[in-house]
């Protein structure tokens, strides 16, 4: 939903919540998948190397 033309925050925030409930939901995830299967993995450093942050 774009709400960039809506200028009120409360509004917004009504013209929001309305378009959630209107909207299907959302199938759930399948007791095969892991949680965390969409996250960034992290790769395995080499000993020695300093870690960039």
């Amino acid at each position: 939903m774009n709400t960039k033309t809506v200028e009120a925050p409360e509004e917004r925030k009504a013209l929001k919540r309305a378009a959630r409930k209107k909207a299907p939901a959302k199938a759930k995830r399948a007791a095969t998948v892991a949680r965390g299967s969409m996250k960034k993995k992290v790769k395995v450093m080499v000993k020695g190397q300093s870690r960039k942050r």
